[in-house]
Formats: structure tokens, C-alpha cells, sequence
């Protein structure tokens, strides 16, 4: 390997290492939730916004537009992980899921004192997340098969 090709790769290598270590500051994109049922302030423990609500398919629409502004930089484009990030797209459907995404987007997650989700919560309502919840369903490997 010459002098150059081994300072590319250590460099390319030392580039992904800070992005695994550490999140970073949070710039929150804002959502337009208009037209969405006002959930309140008090936490769903159910997404609201399933296939049964009449408002899912805005719901799907409004929960892509903010999951690519505010998820997507870290999860993957149509939530397909590059591996950094847990992949959404396996996240499990119906409650059980919903337990796990509430607990994640209220709380973040963090190692070693190191944030690798923020609490998401504090930036977006609600009504926006449990949106993202919706659109991360129609993409979720049980929906479309592993696809």
C-alpha cells in the first residue's frame, strides 16, 4: 500500500469513527402537522394515527416528510441504516414497537456518556413522532416482506 492510499483510508476510517462515537448537536427541522388529531400533552402508549384512524394516510404523508428532515442523516434514506443507526425498518410492528419507539424518542439513548439518540421529544410533538411511527410501519420489513 503506498504513503497515500494508507493516509486516504486512515483518514476515511478516522471520519466514520466520529460519526459511531457521538450524535452531535440536534438542529430539529419543524413539522407541519396541520390537519393531524391534537393528541395532547400527555404520551400515547399506542401509535393513534394506525391504519383505522381516519386521518392514517396523512398521517404516513406528514410522519415521511418529517422522518427525512429530522431521522433520515442518521437512520438512512427510506430508513434503510448504513449501519450506524439502528435499522427502523426492523422495529416491530403494533404495540410491542410502539413500547420501544415511545421509550426511545421520550428518553434518546446514550452510551458512556456519549448521546446516540437525542430524546427526540423535546424537539418534536407528539403529534409529529407518532407521524413518523405511522410512515415507518408502511416500510417496516413485516410490511413489506423484507423488501
Amino acid at each position: 500500500m503506498t504513503r497515500t492510499m494508507f493516509i486516504l483510508t486512515l483518514t476515511s476510517l478516522l471520519s466514520l469513527a466520529g460519526l459511531a462515537w457521538g450524535h452531535g448537536n440536534v438542529t430539529p427541522q419543524s413539522v407541519n402537522i396541520r390537519g393531524l388529531e391534537e393528541l395532547g400533552e400527555e404520551w400515547r402508549d399506542t401509535n393513534p394515527y394506525r391504519e383505522s384512524h381516519p386521518q392514517h394516510e396523512l398521517a404516513v404523508d406528514v410522519g415521511k416528510s418529517a422522518y427525512n428532515q429530522n431521522c433520515a442523516a442518521c437512520h438512512g434514506l427510506e430508513a434503510k441504516s448504513g449501519g450506524i443507526a439502528p435499522d427502523l425498518r426492523e422495529l416491530e410492528n403494533g404495540d410491542y414497537g410502539d413500547e420501544w419507539y415511545k421509550e426511545r424518542v421520550i428518553n434518546g439513548a446514550s452510551r458512556n456518556g456519549r448521546v446516540l439518540m437525542p430524546p427526540m421529544a423535546n424537539y418534536l410533538s407528539q403529534e409529529a413522532l407518532w407521524a413518523i411511527r405511522t410512515w415507518l410501519e408502511t416500510v417496516s420489513l413485516e410490511t413489506t416482506g423484507g423488501n
